[in-house]
């Protein structure tokens, strides 16, 4: 048996395959871009609190709509975005118990409805 081309198999399929799916939407450094100016205490460090969840949920929820509205039959990518708002909405619900001001603010400045 002869090998008559030597180059790995991965090199010559990349130039078929569409690598852009493999970048991350989603790095530490907007992670933490988003903590620090949607954050409760403007930290980077700000990662639990519910203001912090609530803008990093509407990040992906956005990124994933718009996904959705090239991708139409995508079903997974639709259940996993229903997730996400259902527990956006259940943080939501926590800070209208927890501080109704700190709700409107948040609401107010992400833009999304009540």
């Amino acid at each position: 048996m002869q090998i008559t081309n030597k180059i790995p198999i991965f090199a010559r399929l990349q130039k078929f395959i569409n690598l852009n799916w493999l970048k991350m939407y989603l790095t530490s450094e907007k992670k933490q871009e988003i903590f620090e100016s949607k954050g409760h205490s403007k930290s980077k460090i700000d990662t639990g609190s519910a203001e912090s969840q609530i803008a990093l949920f509407t990040f992906r929820i956005n990124h994933l709509t718009e996904h959705l509205k090239i991708n139409k039959k995508d079903h997974s990518t639709r259940l996993g975005l229903l997730k996400l708002v259902g527990k956006r909405r259940s943080l939501l619900d926590y800070l209208i118990k927890k501080d109704i001001t700190r709700y409107r603010a948040i609401i107010a400045q992400l833009g999304i409805r009540k």
